[in-house]
């Protein structure tokens, strides 16, 4: 069939035909691929470049038009820690995979030593260990998370700086050729897998231009929406970092770079409402009962005012959220204060930076307004610093609001 089309095109004269030219779009995604993005999008927070770089690897994915000698993909995350590297990799494994741990992570700090390299390939013949250690780089380990319609792999090589120079090396080969020799001279093949690499490198200097140490106001930098000079001058930071520590011939085989952005304020919240979640799913999954969290904005706010550190980016915000929210749930929920189907209304307590906690009965929505149970009625108007204050009803009480059932 090839080599008939090939004779067709190679007689001369050449006809071309005359019918309608149709212009093609080749800004246009596949269905999946735009699922993929928009999914992704949901759950990575201010970062466009990094969740459109995912979706133009699964789109060639998709067509069958990557390389066979090399690997799907090669990146490398850069930018301030709490920024969402790490992240973006797991939510693209779980949305694809279906299980954000379906990524063979090696984490590069266990990896400071060239003879600790033999955790990832093996041990050759007639070395110790060889046969009782496993390879983490196995293809079988590479190919465990395939699923029918996508044999797709994700390899994350988390905080790459910390790794020996050994490791880069290993690198090489496989970022080239999209092979790795084991130590019993078995061959892995990495042309299916999407390669991550991470890194805090420019740490402490990008940490400065956020918190305003050189002159940059971190207020100013929190309400502007747009991308600031603090921004340009953190991606120059990092990409200079990274160009210092790696060799050419090694940042010559990457695809892309990606800086991340630093997160701001609006993104912050956006992320207080998907761990908020994340807790909510905690509560259906655990063994214990399952109850329904509902949130004032008073609460969240205060979740948010308390997590919020530019430096640290999102993990300061779960932190706030560990502390004020899921410290307390535990001690009720080990108590027995609550049961599956109650509905728990959250809101400031009258304590400085403390929640209040609230229960109605089988969660009954009664006028959009869940209702109180007979235990919590009697308590309504009883004030201690104990969590389970029903402090926001007695607040619109104090307001003239009438809030329960007539």
């Amino acid at each position: 069939m090839i080599a008939t089309i090939e004779s067709q095109f190679n007689k001369s004269p050449v006809h071309f035909n005359t019918s309608p030219a149709v212009l093609l779009d080749p800004e246009r995604k596949s269905v999946r691929a735009e699922e993929f993005e928009e999914k992704l999008f949901e759950l990575i927070i201010g970062q466009e470049r990094a969740v459109r770089s995912m979706s133009s690897l699964f789109q060639i994915f998709l067509a069958g038009m990557n390389q066979p000698d090399r690997p799907l993909g090669s990146l490398i995350f850069l930018g301030p820690t709490g920024s969402g590297k790490t992240h973006t990799v797991e939510a693209a494994a779980e949305i694809l995979l279906g299980a954000r741990n379906a990524v063979l992570k090696i984490d590069c700090a266990e990896f400071q030593h060239s003879h600790e390299i033999a955790k990832l390939v093996g041990s050759p013949p007639g070395y110790l260990g060889h046969r009782e250690t496993r390879p983490l780089l196995s293809q079988e380990n590479l190919d465990r998370y395939h699923t029918e319609d996508t044999k797709l792999s994700f390899v994350l090589f988390d905080e790459i700086e910390k790794a020996s120079d050994a490791l880069w090396q290993l690198l090489l080969g496989i970022l080239d050729k999209a092979t790795l020799t084991l130590g019993d001279n078995q061959h892995v093949d990495f042309s299916r897998a999407v390669i991550v690499m991470t890194s805090n490198l420019g740490a402490r200097e990008i940490s400065e231009l956020i918190s305003g140490g050189i002159g940059f106001a971190p207020a100013r930098f929190s309400l502007n929406t747009g991308e600031t000079e603090v921004e340009q001058k953190i991606y120059h930071t990092a990409l200079e970092a990274a160009r210092r520590k790696f060799s050419p011939e090694f940042m010559n085989r990457i695809d892309k770079v990606v800086v991340y952005r630093p997160l701001k304020q609006y993104h912050l919240q956006q992320i207080v409402d998907l761990e908020l979640q994340a807790v909510q799913d905690r509560i259906m999954h655990s063994v214990g009962a399952k109850f329904v969290l509902q949130y004032a904005d008073a609460a969240k706010d205060m979740l948010l005012r308390e997590g919020l550190d530019f430096r640290y980016g999102a993990r300061h915000v779960k932190r706030s959220i560990e502390r004020f929210l899921v410290h307390p749930l535990s001690s009720l929920i080990s108590t027995g204060q609550m049961q599956s189907g109650d509905v728990v209304y959250v809101d400031m307590g009258d304590e400085k930076n403390k929640l209040a906690f609230m229960k109605y009965e089988s969660g009954s929505l009664v006028n959009g307004m869940p209702q109180p149970t007979s235990e919590t009625k009697s308590r309504r108007n009883a004030r201690s610093s104990r969590v389970t204050l029903p402090l926001s009803v007695a607040q619109g009480a104090r307001n003239g609001q009438n809030i329960r059932a007539a």
